[in-house]
């Protein structure tokens, strides 16, 4: 039998460091995508100088369970990550509820980033080319090159990754840091940071709820757990880093658009202009060439994007075949790669059903669809978050393995409140985020299909306990080997019967 690095069935290990895993979470977020389509919504719903500041409070609220999500991999550094520490913590059925749910979000997510960057490319096609290129036709070479990225070796991979989400990381700096140092009357105001007024708590509600969907993709670095140098500290060290990095960048520049703008004409330009808002700034204090270097930044953040995600999903589906809750085929890695390539290819294929499903129902125009699947698929990541956050609580507590008050307690019992908190804020306000009246059907939809998801995890997990107990003990416990003990058969003492007083002698007793 080989070593487990040549095992047909193991993710490669120590190929990739704490940097490698924060730039997959970091691509997986898509910063360049929610400066130029979240960031410019907040401004416009009236958000003002509280769009930076929100940020920076989610950031609070995220490390406070990134010290939860660290001590979590700490324990269990499988590919599995959430659908591991929710089993451990909430039981089997809710782990595999809260895996369907992620495998679901995540594929909402990516098939709305589809979407965005058949859009995205239109403005270049055309100016470079003349070309009129429908979505459809971009959206499928995007995951042509996704479905062949996504089987290469994943230090290689982290490198192309790196790479991309440090070009849109540079652009948008660069954005951000002219519009400071041309801001809008030749001078920086107090009030394109601190509110003049005082808050609206339905509209900071919001914006929370729009800030914390912001951040989804930072919690995939458990999944990269198995292929670590150091695999019980890189993610967790990652997690932190990916936290701080994003919340800087989103406040940064997002407070320089309000300053390019100037507070007083922000809310008018980003209702006026868009997802367009920051192109437009950049356009009135650099050459054109940067601004054609942004929207190459922008395609290139949206490809890494579906590039991250695709590759969290893929080794969730492994880490679910190799516990055999799904086909043992979802286990099998690439020989020379080691990638999850059976994963891969299943969710590549789920994807090209998705995206021709959508061609044949005769979508022209995606850019709403996909702003509501990112939407809806960032709810579902927050519903996989708070039960994470509870399931660490409960695991950390009941089995106690050197961990201090601060990471067993502290730190789990206050991002559970937070994230709890902000995942009502986000329900409550459904209605704003699909952008529908609050009498649309999919107000309800969304919550029930949610539900429904989970619903099916907690009956696959109800139904692998009733007929393969085996299979069932093994769920959450990654490549570590389950024992059952069988129960000895229970042998009846076999006592003599004791003989009456005097038997032996008949004549003794009747006579």
């Amino acid at each position: 039998m080989g070593t487990p690095e040549h095992s047909p069935h193991t993710l490669a290990p120590g190929r990739i460091g704490a940097a490698a895993v924060t730039f997959f979470a970091l691509a997986a977020t898509a910063p360049i995508v929610v400066l130029t389509s979240v960031v410019p919504a907040a401004y416009a719903r009236g958000g003002g100088p509280l769009v930076p500041l929100t940020f920076a409070a989610i950031a609070v609220v995220l490390l406070l369970f990134a010290a939860t999500y660290a001590a979590m991999v700490h324990r269990a550094p499988y590919a599995g990550a959430m659908f591991t520490y929710v089993s451990r913590g909430l039981g089997r059925p809710a782990g595999l509820a809260a895996a369907w749910l992620a495998l679901a979000s995540y594929q909402a997510v990516q098939l709305g980033l589809y979407g965005i960057v058949g859009v995205a490319t239109a403005p270049l096609l055309h100016s470079w080319f003349r070309i009129e290129a429908a979505w459809w036709m971009v959206a499928g070479a995007c995951w042509l090159l996704v479905t062949l990225l996504s089987l290469i070796r994943v230090e290689i991979a982290s490198g192309l990754l790196a790479l991309l989400t440090l070009a849109e990381i540079a652009v948008v700096v660069g954005f951000g840091t002219a519009n400071v140092l041309d801001p809008a009357g030749g001078h920086l105001s107090a009030d394109a940071i601190l509110p003049s007024a005082a808050v609206d708590r339905p509209a900071l509600g919001l914006l929370l709820a729009i800030g914390v969907l912001a951040f989804v993709g930072f919690e995939t670095t458990g999944t990269y757990a198995e292929e670590a140098m150091r695999p019980r500290r890189e993610p967790g060290y990652a997690t932190y880093a990916a936290v701080i990095v994003l919340a800087l960048l989103l406040a940064f520049v997002s407070w320089s658009l309000g300053a390019g703008a100037g507070p007083g004409e922000i809310t008018a330009l980003a209702r006026a202009r868009g997802s367009e808002l920051v192109f437009d700034l950049a356009a009135a204090r650099l050459a054109p060439w940067a601004v054609t270097a942004g929207r190459i930044a922008l395609l290139a953040g949206l490809l890494a994007a579906m590039l991250a995600l695709h590759n969290a999903m893929s080794r969730y589906l492994y880490a679910m075949g190799r516990e055999k809750v799904l086909p043992a085929a979802y286990a099998r890695t690439a020989p020379r790669t080691h990638a999850p390539r059976t994963a891969s290819l299943t969710i590549s294929a789920v994807a090209a059903v998705a995206l021709v499903a959508a061609y044949l129902a005769g979508v022209r125009t995606p850019s709403i669809l996909a702003q509501r699947l990112t939407v809806v698929g960032g709810l579902g990541i927050l519903v996989v978050l708070l039960a994470t956050a509870l399931a660490a609580l409960l695991h950390l507590n009941r089995v106690p393995n050197g961990e201090g008050t601060w990471g067993r307690f502290i730190a789990p019992i206050l991002s559970t409140v937070a994230l709890g908190t902000l995942g009502y804020l986000a329900f409550w306000n459904i209605p704003s985020l699909l952008g529908v009246p609050p009498e649309s059907a999919l107000v309800w939809s969304v919550p029930v299909g949610l539900v429904a998801v989970a619903a099916i995890g907690l009956l696959h997990g109800v139904a692998l306990r009733g007929r393969k107990p085996v299979l069932y003990a093994g769920v959450g416990q990654g490549p570590s080997p389950v024992v059952i003990t069988p129960k000895s058969p229970q042998i009846k003492a076999r006592v003599p019967q004791q003989r009456e007083p005097g038997r032996h002698r008949p004549e003794r007793i009747d006579r």
